[in-house]
């Protein structure tokens, strides 16, 4: 049970003293309802009209509903105080509701008489309406019932100095769910008239009690509802980025909680951070974690920057509580659903390659193979041609150029084979660091001329892979002319093998002048180049990717302007050939 005590100046003398009758007290009870005044200010308010319109010295009220006990006291002797709380009943109790605040079973058994109406009216300290009080005879109490010895200021209690008391029942309809008490230290102070009055004002309190609860309940429930429409409204706008609907969402937040003057939101998701103005004063806070396939990746959190009495779940209530797990749910779909676009629109973009590339390798097979003879006899005639006795120097020289030309030319061809995989793979056991050397040998020549400085990192225990040994060299070369091109002004080639987790993995990192990332998504183009026509064809690394995905490989490229680019090749390991000759349908 969590008290909340508010002290006041002292002193009866700074009460209202304009007179005011019962029936203006039941219109301003009524009306505090009507505007759906929270609860402590609704408790103190009708409490502190109550002892100001009667005169008496003090008022408590102890209520009940649901599974919550409300009680509260206002009194003005010997000073001005106001106590309050609220505790959760046990329901598995028989008697789940204390009344009374003292250990005085006659006290409580009255109390419960009140509220089961099985009170007996003949006796002379009970009303026909159930109300118990002392004091319009020189009687100062019941025989059974003795003043209460107990510290608690809060509960129907007798006071020692009180000579006139009355405990009355509050209900609404036919539902009996609270008492209120009130006390005065004048003997004869409360007389029939007095009573009769005090108990419509009862019957006042517990209808506008119910009634506040559903204005509170009605006014919090279009605060959820707005909230939740605004969120959904983000959510359902697909011109928005995850970003931009939280930052837009949490704005909707403090709107929804009961005191949105003081109320702050923040939302986190992963290493993101999405707040309003103040978060970082909230001195009371409640959260609702964000999970998406099976584990959390954020959090949706309200607070207030001023302490607040204690409600449902501290100065919470349960609709908030609610309303805060319904967002976090929210955004937790909206998040997989942003996710899955993100697949779907990347899976379009590789069936969309796959089917590019699977229309020029058709296109180029055929190319290749009509080029092939005409290529064929060029190259045949112009070598012939180089023979003749007496050719002139200068006609020699041409011809020598006919022929390297052509040669490159069916350089060209070998690769559009290649990416069309017109060419017969001789798979077998290869060991990738005895590749790297080949290759480094077969590149000497143009090695001695670059301003490049090599570093390599071969793993000595690397396993060998299932493969065509020309092609894995032909995808080591290709990566390595390509880092040679990148830094033309020198810098440091890493080259790398390792193996890990049945795979074997070939590492080229340069230093390069790396690319943008609208290049890097292209790279593996067929026919994509960023040099001059002279300098390349644009088959590549589409070789490269050809060949490395034929072996169930992948090559994963991470570059950025200015810092170089790095090719991680990834070979499927086997300990076993023939499985893997088998697996390849070769």
């Amino acid at each position: 049970m969590t008290a909340n005590a508010e002290k006041e100046s002292s002193g009866r003398s700074e009460l209202t003293t304009e007179p005011r009758d019962y029936t203006s007290l039941s219109r301003e009870i009524w009306e505090l309802a009507r505007e759906g005044t929270p609860r402590i200010q609704f408790l103190r308010d009708i409490s502190r009209m109550l002892v100001t319109v009667s005169g008496c010295d003090c008022a408590r009220l102890v209520l009940r509903h649901s599974q919550r006990q409300y009680r509260c006291q206002y009194s003005v002797n010997p000073v001005e105080t106001f106590d309050s709380d609220v505790a959760s009943l046990d329901v598995d109790a028989s008697n789940p509701v204390t009344w009374s605040s003292g250990r005085n079973e006659a006290l409580e058994r009255i109390c419960l008489d009140i509220i089961a109406k099985s009170f007996n009216a003949s006796l002379p300290w009970f009303t026909n309406n159930g109300t118990f009080f002392i004091g319009r005879t020189k009687r100062h109490g019941t025989p059974e019932v003795e003043p209460s010895t107990t510290t608690d200021p809060l509960g129907i209690a007798f006071d020692r100095r009180h000579r006139s008391l009355a405990v009355l029942p509050v209900d609404a309809g036919h539902d009996r769910f609270g008492l209120l008490q009130v006390g005065s230290c004048e003997e004869n102070y409360l007389d029939e008239n007095t009573i009769a009055e005090l108990e419509r004002v009862a019957q006042y309190i517990g209808i506008a009690w119910t009634h506040r609860r559903s204005q509170v309940a009605l006014r919090e429930r279009v605060k959820e509802l707005t909230c939740l429409c605004g969120i959904a409204r983000l959510v359902g706008n697909s011109d928005l980025s995850l970003e931009d609907v939280l930052a837009q969402s949490v704005e909707l937040l403090p709107p929804g909680w009961l005191y949105p003057d003081i109320a702050v939101a923040r939302i986190v998701l992963d290493d993101k951070v999405f707040a309003t103005p103040g978060f970082e004063h909230a001195v009371q806070t409640q959260k609702a974690y964000i999970e998406s396939e099976g584990w959390r990746q954020g959090f949706v959190e309200v607070g207030y920057t001023v302490v607040r009495p204690q409600l449902d779940e501290g100065p919470f209530l349960t609709e908030e509580r609610n309303l805060l797990d319904a967002i976090a749910r929210e955004l937790a779909a909206m998040i997989e659903e942003k996710k899955a676009e993100v697949e779907q629109a990347n899976l379009r973009e590789q069936l969309l390659h796959a089917d590019r590339l699977v229309t020029i390798g058709q296109l180029g097979a055929g190319v290749a193979h009509e080029l092939n003879e005409p290529l064929a006899n060029i190259l045949g005639f112009a070598q012939l041609a180089a023979k003749t006795p007496g050719m002139p120097e200068q006609s020699r020289e041409d011809m020598g150029k006919i022929v390297n030309a052509a040669l490159h030319a069916r350089e060209v061809i070998k690769k559009l084979l290649v990416f069309a995989r017109e060419t017969k793979s001789d798979r077998s056991r290869v060991n990738l660091n005895e590749v790297v050397e080949d290759g480094l040998y077969f590149l000497g020549t143009r090695l001695q001329f670059a301003t490049v400085e090599i570093e390599k990192r071969l793993d000595d225990k690397l396993p060998d892979i299932i493969a065509d040994r020309s092609g894995i060299l032909q995808v080591f070369t290709n990566i390595l002319v390509n880092a040679f091109q990148a830094m033309p002004d020198g810098g440091t080639l890493t080259i790398a093998t390792d193996g890990r987790d049945g795979s074997v993995f070939l590492t080229i990192e340069d230093t390069g002048i790396g690319m943008t990332p609208e290049i890097r998504k292209k790279i593996f183009n067929p026919f994509y180049t960023t040099k001059d026509v002279d300098e390349g064809t644009g088959l590549g690394l589409s070789v490269v990717h050809g060949i490395v995905t034929a072996l169930g490989g992948s090559v994963q490229v991470e570059s950025e302007p200015g810092k170089g680019s790095r090719f991680v090749v990834r070979f499927p390991g086997s300990d076993d050939p023939d499985e893997r000759e088998d697996a390849s349908g070769d």
